[in-house]
């Protein structure tokens, strides 16, 4: 498909027959995607989205169609500032060249909008007419949607009537990569002055029209661990002239989770799980080096803080009597997602002002990460779920090459965000 090139036009100036007729070709009809939340305001809102749902499409298909890589996002950030600019205002690109801020109005306070804009190294498995033209790289976890959404949402409040404070958009780069892309904002200074901050992520758990909202943690800190054997090596018939490695990896395998369950507060949402194991080849002999490697995530931050040094005299003692040489490398990751009490409350009432009182859902805590806990450890914010399972059909995860999100939570997003911003200035 062709994007639309906000240079050669200002946002909004199609015809309305023109994009009724885009949205038909598209399969997408006009009445389900303005279902949620039509109506009730501010008028300005629903006029936005009324003149420039189609853009909004056009937007995320271009995006979906064409992912980047973390830290190689240069032609999804040159599209983003390029339609910033179209409106009037003035993004900032990040020093690395990718990911960018933009400031709506002036003063304090000051709310942060984010959205993630990289791509995973997953090769897409649907046969949508606007799909990865990539190779092995798509948007499987739904970033073309966040970022088609804080679009919409910015441009809708740069041509809202005068708002009595300053909105901040954060397009931020390399999410998907530890420690993540939020780190990048932040050195950038993407943080000074801001007051609150608010993020949406797209969970095909939830039906489109709904938003998860849940105070505390929401994702977790999400930590790697990799441990290196080494032994003399020998044959299996003599274990007792060699140190068994392969024994040695299996007591970790199954000791150090178990360990770790009477260690730390079960509370905490504590899960070590391994996805990687390798040791010889030789049914008969002791291999001479094998290799460990897993996740270790928790909900609660000062748990995350201890886990290292704990991991560490709990993998000492379970292979102190084995005889083996160790080497164990613990790459610490994001921090938790745990969301204010007070933010959150003012994004659940600016969901329900948006969308109506049926469309707040509570969130669970889960163990994936997201960099935008590291926000969170300078200012106030609130990270939710935006529904996008279709309400019918298979529900197919997020990082899975099936994934596929429902556009109607497209101007979903648009209203909660705007919502969210409106109501930190009251």
């Amino acid at each position: 498909m062709t994007v639309v090139d906000s240079r050669d036009r200002s946002p909004g100036a199609k015809d309305l027959r023109e994009r009724e007729v885009l949205l038909t070709e598209t399969g997408v009809s006009m009445a389900p995607v303005h279902d949620f939340g039509a109506g009730r305001g501010p008028s300005w809102l629903d006029g936005w989205l009324g003149s420039n749902l189609a853009d909004l499409l056009a937007w995320r298909r271009h995006i979906h169609a064409n992912p980047e890589l973390s830290r190689q996002e240069f032609g999804t950030t040159e599209l983003i500032a390029r339609i910033l600019s179209s409106a009037g205002l003035a993004p900032r690109v990040l020093p690395g060249g990718t990911g960018l801020i933009c400031d709506i109005g002036t003063g304090r306070p000051c709310v942060a909008l984010r959205a993630d804009i990289d791509a995973l190294p997953v090769t897409e498995a649907v046969g949508l007419d606007f799909r990865s033209t990539v190779e092995g790289v798509s948007h499987a976890c739904g970033h073309d949607m966040h970022t088609a959404a804080l679009l919409g949402a910015g441009l809708a409040l740069a041509g809202a009537p005068a708002l009595p404070g300053r909105v901040r958009l954060i397009f931020q780069p390399a999410e998907e990569v530890m420690p993540g892309g939020a780190l990048d904002v932040i050195e950038a200074g993407g943080l000074d002055g801001v007051d609150r901050i608010f993020a949406l992520h797209c969970n095909p758990q939830i039906q489109v029209g709904r938003v998860g909202t849940r105070v505390g943690p929401i994702t977790a800190a999400a930590d790697m661990l990799e441990l290196r054997l080494t032994s003399p090596g020998g044959h299996t018939s003599r274990p007792h002239l060699t140190a068994d490695l392969v024994h040695a990896l299996g007591t970790v395998i199954t000791g150090l989770p178990t360990l770790l369950s009477r260690r730390v507060d079960p509370r905490s949402g504590t899960v070590l799980v391994w996805g990687a194991v390798h040791a010889g080849e030789a049914a008969n002999a002791v291999p001479q080096d094998g290799m460990l490697r897993g996740t270790l995530r928790t909900g609660d931050r000062d748990t995350w803080a201890a886990l290292e040094p704990l991991v560490v005299d709990l993998v000492s003692s379970l292979l102190g009597p084995t005889g083996v040489g160790y080497d164990l490398q613990h790459r610490r990751g994001v921090a938790p997602v745990v969301n204010d009490e007070e933010t959150t409350e003012l994004l659940q009432s600016a969901t329900k002002a948006a969308l109506g009182d049926g469309a707040l859902v509570s969130a669970p805590q889960s163990s994936g990460g997201d960099d935008f806990g590291w926000y969170l450890e300078h200012v106030p914010g609130s990270y939710a779920r935006l529904g996008v399972w279709p309400g019918d059909g298979p529900i197919v995860d997020i990082h899975r090459p099936t994934f596929v999100a429902d556009e109607r939570a497209l101007p979903v997003a648009v209203r909660v965000f705007t919502h969210a911003a409106l109501a930190s200035f009251t």
